[in-house]
């Protein structure tokens, strides 16, 4: 909630007297909470012709509305007089040039202010009831062609059962643009639906939790200890839980949680886990340290994963030529290079093995070493393939190894029809290679792993390169860590930095935070700089500065494109959400030729930089990825994004109840920042983020630049973090199965 507009407490109703009741067409959204819907708006009082301002919960409040509101006056102390809106109803507008506004607001797809204006000037008041009742009057329209009348007539449908839906659920918490993906899963039929398993919506619609379907239950009359209740409760708790990167929970330790937290006996809880066990949605397992519970899908990930390693290294190879090292020695001579020992070695385990890990810092070779290996294949004829987890990741291979990568959704040929998202590489369509090669590993989660390793046949080669000592993957399990973990996998650590890494302070320092270490920060000129500075707004206003001005004239670089904040949280005033705003307003302001398009509290414009904050296997985009607007369609109400891939950009394209999935990444979390990198890393450092301060955070930010890395903050908060050594422990088995074989 802003801290400029706060909502009143409902105002007491006295019985027997009626509320004031006002219409009048919305002209401008001052203020708008997508989360809790509280709005502050400039309403065109029609009886009294003048301007007020209405506060309150109204969700879906658009510019050009006619609306119906009951509630009363209130005196604010900053604001002036007020009316709080206590019920709302949307009427047709009654003049023309509210028809027009609402028209043109954008909440109907495929009418922008232009055609709104020659849809008026056509059928003035009746224009919503042409658009309703006789769509194919709209070819009468300039630029209104059959289809686009028909889309705009379906978008007029759409919109009155998205406002009946909103009516039913309002007071649950659920937003407008909720509302909408509601309506896109269920259809006309979403009350129904929704009447017959309200928790179904935790399962099947982002953005809507177990809490909120739940206060929906109880509305419609579930009981506490409904078992149908319990089951829901139970399976997105346990999902919660492994959200945070585990893979199964301790089972005393879960329902003894799930039971305070649903409000219901243990008992309850201990049944309901069991017959999840047998409709296998959850599936259970023996430890020395008790019982524990995965959801279905990780454990049989987990245990195919193991499975598949070991087939992957007890099957027959295709032999190399015995004199691999003397052919390894004639490649990198004739390039006037010297591999390292660790290198050597590092090659030549991988062609010993099925599988086989290759470890280490920043400035240590693995590169190089990847570019050696590949050299050898090449001379022996065999045939290879180039991965990493995201389409950064993989361009960045691409370019450092002059060969095609891929992501590792493209490269399993991820398809998603009728649908259903699946990958078209698997058991039965194998990969056809003789080695594969995957790049930063340390972002691999388990079920990624699962997929790739199904489509990887026995006797082909899998060599996993990755630096461990980076924060662990964003999804659940820990792959890189539990292989070296468990001493089944070989793995090698290159350690050696060489001599023009070695030049650098960013590699230096990173290595030295590696060791527990503080950075050195020697006066001249240098790579990475230590910024003293206590406050934290100052902190704030440093970095903007050095974004918007200092650093991009210092190296002649792109504030947007170049240069990137790290910060370890999203909130405070040196976290994420703060600086995003700080940083657009001076990176990307708002102008009178630039395009934005608000949703909730949250704008965008052409040219902001976005993340993805959640996977979309339907548009093949995922947590973390990050790309530029590039194009805004007030009309259709559409973002077009464009993300990096190493054969160029695409383009996906976002509608309106879809920009939940984005997020402005001017600043972002350090978590996010992993297999990226940026010519230029800002951090702030401040005992505000005391909470996350750790030495591989610290560690993973500064070897993300390459260029320059500079932190703002202070000594003590610097020293917190490479003393602090806590490694995020994670619920996993997977080094344990390996073991077992």
């Amino acid at each position: 909630m802003s801290k400029r507009y706060k909502p009143h407490d409902p105002l007491p109703m006295i019985w027997g007297l009626v509320m004031p009741t006002i219409e009048g067409v919305v002209e401008r959204i001052t203020y708008q909470d997508e989360e809790s819907t509280y709005s502050v708006a400039r309403l065109q009082e029609e009886a009294a012709n003048s301007l007020i301002t209405i506060v309150g919960s109204m969700p879906g409040l658009n510019v050009g509305e006619t609306l119906r509101i009951s509630g009363d006056w209130v005196a604010h102390a900053e604001y002036g007089q007020q009316f709080q809106v206590e019920t709302v109803e949307r009427i047709a507008p009654a003049t023309l040039n509210g028809m027009e506004r609402y028209l043109g607001s954008g909440l109907i797809k495929g009418i922008g202010p232009v055609i709104a204006k020659k849809i008026v000037r056509a059928f003035g008041l009746a224009s919503l009831e042409i658009i309703r009742a006789r769509p194919e009057k709209l070819t009468e329209v300039d630029g209104i062609g059959p289809k686009k009348a028909e889309r705009i007539a379906q978008a007029v449908a759409a919109q009155k059962d998205i406002s009946e839906i909103m009516v039913f659920l309002q007071g649950y918490g659920i937003t407008p643009g909720t509302a909408v993906k509601i309506y896109r899963i269920y259809g006309r039929n979403a009350i129904g639906a929704i009447r017959e398993n309200p928790y179904q919506l935790a399962q099947d619609v982002y953005g809507i939790g177990f809490k909120t379907a739940d206060r929906i239950a109880t509305h419609l009359g579930v009981v506490t200890n409904s078992p149908h209740r319990i089951k829901a409760g139970l399976i997105f708790l346990l999902n919660e839980f492994c959200g945070d990167g585990h893979v199964y929970a301790v089972e005393d330790d879960f329902c003894r949680r799930a039971a305070a937290e649903l409000e219901v006996s243990e008992g309850l809880v201990r049944e309901a886990v069991s017959a999840l066990m047998d409709a296998r949605v959850f599936c259970g397992d023996r430890t020395p340290g008790g019982n524990i519970i995965y959801p279905s899908h990780f454990y049989h990930a987990e245990s195919g994963v193991a499975s598949k390693l070991l087939g992957l290294m007890r099957a027959p190879l295709l032999q190399f030529s015995a004199d691999a090292p003397a052919i390894l020695a004639g490649l990198t001579a004739a390039e006037g290079r010297t591999l390292a020992s660790a290198q050597h070695d590092a090659i030549l385990l991988a062609l010993k093995n099925g599988v086989t890990v290759i470890t280490g810092g920043p400035g240590t070779g693995k590169t190089t070493t990847i570019r050696s290996l590949l050299q050898l294949c090449l001379a022996q004829g065999w045939r290879f393939l180039l991965a990493a987890p995201t389409g950064r990741a993989a361009k960045r291979l691409s370019e450092a190894t002059g060969h095609d990568s891929k992501t590792i959704h493209r490269l399993l040929e991820f398809n998603y029809s009728g649908g259903t998202p699946s990958f078209q590489r698997h058991e039965k369509a194998p990969l056809d290679t003789e080695i594969i090669i995957i790049d930063e590993t340390s972002m691999l989660d388990l079920l990624l792993f699962y997929h790739l390793l199904k489509a990887i046949p026995p006797g082909t080669r899998l060599v996993l390169v990755g630096d461990v000592d980076q924060l662990p993957s964003v999804g659940s399990g820990n792959v890189l860590r539990d292989l070296i973990d468990s001493k089944v996998i070989p793995a090698i650590r290159l350690q050696t930095i060489f001599r023009q890494a070695e030049e650098s302070l960013i590699i230096r320092n990173a290595h030295r935070i590696n060791q527990g270490e503080m950075p050195v920060t020697p006066a001249g000129k240098n790579d990475f700089y230590f910024i003293a500075c206590d406050d934290p707004e100052q902190i704030a206003a440093q970095i903007v500065d050095l974004a918007a001005a200092r650093l991009p004239r210092y190296l002649t670089c792109d504030p947007i494109e170049d240069i990137q904040v790290l910060t370890p949280m999203r909130k405070t005033i040196t976290g994420v959400d703060q600086l995003n705003q700080l940083l657009q307003e001076r990176l990307n302001p708002l102008t009178p030729r630039s395009n934005e398009l608000r949703y909730g509290t949250s704008v965008f414009r052409e040219n902001d930089k976005v993340m993805q904050t959640r996977n979309d296997y339907q548009k093949m985009v995922f947590n973390g990825d990050m790309g530029r607007i590039r194009a805004i369609d007030r009309e259709e109400g559409q973002l077009h994004v464009a993300f990096p891939e190493p054969g160029g950009e695409r383009i996906v394209v976002y509608d309106r109840d879809e920009l939940d999935e984005l997020a402005i990444s001017y600043a972002i979390s350090v978590h996010k920042s992993q297999g990226s990198e940026y010519p230029v890393v800002i951090m702030p450092l401040s005992t505000q983020h005391y909470m996350m301060l750790q030495r591989n955070l610290l560690y993973t930010a500064i070897s993300r630049a390459k260029r320059m890395a500079v932190i703002v903050g202070t000594k003590k908060a610097m020293a917190m973090a490479v003393k602090n050594n806590r490694v995020e422990l994670r619920n996993t088995r997977l080094a344990e199965r390996l073991r077992q074989g």
